[in-house]
Protein backbone atom coordinates (compact mmCIF):
# COMPACT_ATOMS: atom_id res chain seq x y z
CA UNK A 1 0.00 0.00 0.00
CA UNK A 2 3.16 2.39 0.45
CA UNK A 3 4.48 2.00 -2.68
CA UNK A 4 0.93 2.85 -4.26
CA UNK A 5 0.62 6.04 -2.33
CA UNK A 6 4.22 6.73 -3.01
CA UNK A 7 3.73 6.37 -7.15
CA UNK A 8 0.51 8.34 -6.89
CA UNK A 9 2.39 10.85 -4.77
CA UNK A 10 5.76 11.20 -7.24
CA UNK A 11 2.71 11.34 -10.16
CA UNK A 12 0.50 14.42 -8.83
CA UNK A 13 3.97 16.04 -8.09
CA UNK A 14 5.05 15.60 -11.90
CA UNK A 15 1.74 16.30 -13.45
CA UNK A 16 1.89 19.85 -11.48
CA UNK A 17 5.45 20.70 -12.68
CA UNK A 18 4.13 19.87 -16.13
CA UNK A 19 1.24 22.13 -16.22
CA UNK A 20 2.59 24.99 -13.77
CA UNK A 21 4.22 26.37 -16.98
CA UNK A 22 1.18 26.26 -18.88
CA UNK A 23 -0.38 28.33 -16.02
CA UNK A 24 1.91 30.71 -15.89
CA UNK A 25 2.12 31.62 -19.71
CA UNK A 26 -1.86 32.28 -19.54
CA UNK A 27 -1.46 34.74 -16.52
CA UNK A 28 -3.33 37.76 -17.03
CA UNK A 29 -2.43 38.84 -13.60
CA UNK A 30 0.30 41.77 -15.35
CA UNK A 31 -3.28 43.30 -16.69
CA UNK A 32 -5.84 45.54 -14.77
CA UNK A 33 -8.87 43.81 -15.50
CA UNK A 34 -11.24 46.27 -13.42
CA UNK A 35 -9.80 49.40 -15.61
CA UNK A 36 -11.41 48.76 -19.08
CA UNK A 37 -9.20 51.75 -21.22
CA UNK A 38 -10.39 53.57 -24.69
CA UNK A 39 -8.53 55.31 -26.65
CA UNK A 40 -9.83 57.09 -30.31
CA UNK A 41 -7.74 57.62 -33.44
CA UNK A 42 -4.67 56.28 -32.59
CA UNK A 43 -2.25 55.35 -35.34
CA UNK A 44 -0.95 51.64 -35.60
CA UNK A 45 2.41 51.54 -35.66
CA UNK A 46 3.45 48.23 -36.15
CA UNK A 47 0.31 44.86 -36.04
CA UNK A 48 2.97 41.43 -35.29
CA UNK A 49 1.26 38.43 -36.57
CA UNK A 50 3.15 35.45 -34.59
CA UNK A 51 2.82 32.77 -32.23
CA UNK A 52 2.28 32.72 -29.54
CA UNK A 53 0.86 36.04 -29.41
CA UNK A 54 -0.56 38.90 -32.06
CA UNK A 55 0.84 42.32 -30.94
CA UNK A 56 -0.65 45.74 -31.69
CA UNK A 57 2.00 48.31 -31.31
CA UNK A 58 -0.20 52.04 -31.45
CA UNK A 59 1.01 55.83 -30.94
CA UNK A 60 -1.45 58.20 -29.00
CA UNK A 61 -0.39 61.87 -28.38
CA UNK A 62 3.31 61.03 -27.70
CA UNK A 63 2.73 57.80 -26.38
CA UNK A 64 3.82 54.15 -28.03
CA UNK A 65 1.69 51.37 -26.69
CA UNK A 66 2.43 47.32 -27.13
CA UNK A 67 -0.91 45.60 -26.76
CA UNK A 68 -1.03 41.73 -26.43
CA UNK A 69 -3.63 40.21 -28.02
CA UNK A 70 -4.54 36.15 -28.66
CA UNK A 71 -2.86 33.35 -30.72
CA UNK A 72 -2.89 33.76 -34.89
CA UNK A 73 -5.62 31.03 -34.94
CA UNK A 74 -8.06 32.06 -32.16
CA UNK A 75 -7.76 35.64 -33.65
CA UNK A 76 -8.33 33.98 -36.92
CA UNK A 77 -11.71 32.33 -35.91
CA UNK A 78 -12.86 36.01 -34.82
CA UNK A 79 -12.36 37.56 -38.01
CA UNK A 80 -8.76 39.16 -38.33
CA UNK A 81 -6.36 38.47 -41.19
CA UNK A 82 -2.48 39.07 -40.78
CA UNK A 83 -3.44 42.30 -42.84
CA UNK A 84 -6.53 43.36 -41.08
CA UNK A 85 -3.90 46.55 -39.80
CA UNK A 86 -0.93 47.94 -41.31
CA UNK A 87 1.21 50.54 -39.83
CA UNK A 88 -0.46 54.17 -40.48
CA UNK A 89 -4.01 53.10 -39.73
CA UNK A 90 -6.33 55.11 -37.64
CA UNK A 91 -8.26 52.87 -35.28
CA UNK A 92 -10.16 53.13 -31.95
CA UNK A 93 -9.06 50.35 -29.35
CA UNK A 94 -10.21 49.05 -25.95
CA UNK A 95 -7.74 47.10 -23.77
CA UNK A 96 -6.93 46.47 -19.97
CA UNK A 97 -4.19 47.95 -18.83
CA UNK A 98 -0.82 47.26 -17.27
CA UNK A 99 -0.58 47.33 -13.74
CA UNK A 100 2.73 48.57 -13.64
CA UNK A 101 1.20 51.99 -15.44
CA UNK A 102 3.47 51.75 -18.75
CA UNK A 103 1.59 52.21 -21.98
CA UNK A 104 0.62 48.60 -22.56
CA UNK A 105 -1.83 46.32 -21.74
CA UNK A 106 -3.84 43.54 -23.27
CA UNK A 107 -6.05 44.27 -26.20
CA UNK A 108 -9.55 43.26 -25.99
CA UNK A 109 -11.46 45.42 -29.06
CA UNK A 110 -10.69 47.13 -31.83
CA UNK A 111 -13.20 49.10 -34.26
CA UNK A 112 -11.61 50.02 -37.49
CA UNK A 113 -12.09 52.92 -39.77
CA UNK A 114 -14.86 51.26 -41.29
CA UNK A 115 -16.96 51.04 -37.85
CA UNK A 116 -16.33 46.87 -37.88
CA UNK A 117 -15.26 46.11 -33.97
CA UNK A 118 -13.03 42.61 -33.75
CA UNK A 119 -12.70 41.43 -30.65
CA UNK A 120 -8.76 40.47 -29.79
CA UNK A 121 -9.75 38.05 -26.93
Amino acid sequence: MNRLKTCAAVLSAGLLAISLPALAHHSFAMFDQTKATELKGVTVVRFQWANPHVFLVVKSGGETFALECNSPSLMTQAGWKFNTLKAGDKVDISFFPLRNGKPGGALTVVTLGNGKKLDAW
